[in-house]
């Protein structure tokens, strides 16, 4: 059984009497990738910053790695490391220079070919940073938060800009993490993203969780129905406007059905598709909720309770 790496509970921050963070509670897992998600002033750089330990709370309780981040910064930041959205090196310094420098800062770092390996760079660690790529300089980044060997690796927006090779490559990288038992906290705007490299998500809005777990269940919880489709034909589309009971709807070319049971609907279609002598059904396509339709879903939802975003 996996233990806790970071519990949250009622946290709340306030910047010149406003309130950011209302009451944030959430867990995340030892070993686990984790995304925090949510729109631009919801307050997950404020939450991330507070677990980081840069960044002093207005309330509540943290534990990162059973420690108050609060009081215990010098401890904790020895077994973090941290990649933020932009990073400045010295243009003229080697990959291999730059990693080992930065080893030097840790009493048990980890081994330069070990951490060149992880992040894919073992071709270029004699290139200078000023000859590497955006998605190179990115995993350099990941290099140097991996140096002194960190329990927890934070992930501040780590492909925004990239070109999709460079993406699928830092995706990798992350992945390679959780082969080697670290547990990643990760932010990002890209929800494809997060589908792919997350455990676990959490949604965070107008300065609360409004949900989190696996991303089937944030689908699922969200309330989108999962939508059946196939091509209507001249004899589709008569049959169709005859059968209320499926909720079978035409758009254009397609009929649409959309349920909170698939499973059941697709049963009852194919039914009705032999009652009416409709034979297979040409293009037929099962489309279940995916993280990106549960989130707009979600968002929307809590600006209208909470009047707005934050």
């Amino acid at each position: 059984m996996n233990s806790t790496a970071i519990r949250v509970e009622a946290l709340t921050m306030s910047y010149a009497g406003r309130d950011v963070l209302k009451g944030v509670d959430f867990e995340v897992q030892a070993g686990e990738v984790f995304c925090l998600l949510g729109p631009n002033g919801a307050g997950k750089t404020t939450t991330i910053e507070i677990l980081e330990g840069f960044r002093q709370r207005t309330g509540g309780t943290v534990s990162v790695l059973g420690m108050d981040p609060q009081a215990q910064p010098c401890q904790l930041r020895e077994r973090i490391g941290i990649v933020l959205q932009e990073c400045g090196f010295p243009r003229q310094a080697k990959v291999a220079e730059l990693i080992d420098s930065w080893r030097c800062y840790y009493k048990r770092p980890r081994e330069l070919e070990e951490l060149l390996k992880v992040v894919e760079l073992t071709e270029h660690k004699h290139v200078q940073v000023r000859n590497l790529s955006g998605g190179q300089r990115r995993r350099l980044d990941l290099a140097l938060a991996l140096a002194g060997d960190p329990d927890l690796i934070f992930l501040d927006e780590p492909t925004t800009g990239f070109d999709p090779e460079s993406r699928r490559r830092c995706w990798t990288a992350i992945e390679n993490l959780r082969s080697l038992g670290k547990t990643v906290v990760l932010t990002t705007h890209y929800l494809d993203e997060a589908e792919h490299l997350a455990d676990r998500v959490a949604i965070l809005q107008a300065g609360r969780i409004q949900v989190a777990g696996s991303v089937r269940d944030v689908a699922r919880r969200s309330g989108v129905k999962t939508t059946i489709k196939f091509t209507a034909n001249e004899r589709t589309r008569v049959a169709a406007l005859r059968s209320p009971c499926l909720a079978v709807e035409l758009t254009g070319e397609m009929a649409v059905c959309r349920t909170d049971n698939p499973a059941a609907a697709l049963r009852e279609l194919l039914s009705w598709a032999a009652t009416h002598e409709l034979g297979d059904l040409d293009d037929l396509s099962v489309e279940t909720p995916t993280l990106e339709d549960a989130y707009l879903e979600l968002v929307a939802q809590s600006s209208l309770v909470s009047g707005g975003l934050n």
